[in-house]
């Protein structure tokens, strides 16, 4: 299934895959999306597959609206792939002595 992304106000539904192959759709989509808009509200409910490049580019568009002070929510479930993500940057572990491990 293609990218697939409709609106109605600030609420943005991604249907399908947010992969590499269709990352000009979301760029497209979403460049200077913050210009018009305070916040925005994206639903990724339907996203059945990410890969690095789409969750690269949801970060891109994290940092975005922290650079100009608006505000972005992500809601839905979504896929696996960016939960997984998300878990792995937690859980990373720094070595402080041979006997004591303390999380990053």
């Amino acid at each position: 299934m293609d990218l697939q992304i409709t609106n109605y106000n600030n609420r943005f539904q991604i249907k399908g895959a947010l992969n590499k192959l269709n990352l000009k759709t979301f760029d497209a989509h979403f460049s200077n999306v913050f210009d018009k808009l305070d916040s925005i509200l994206l639903d990724i409910e339907q996203v059945h597959s990410i890969d690095r490049a789409g969750v690269m580019a949801l970060a891109k568009l994290h940092n975005e609206s922290i650079s100009k002070s608006k505000q972005l929510s992500i809601i839905g479930i979504g896929c696996k792939e960016l939960y997984q993500h998300f878990k792995t940057e937690e859980t990373k572990q720094t070595v402080v002595s041979p006997r004591k491990v303390v999380a990053a």
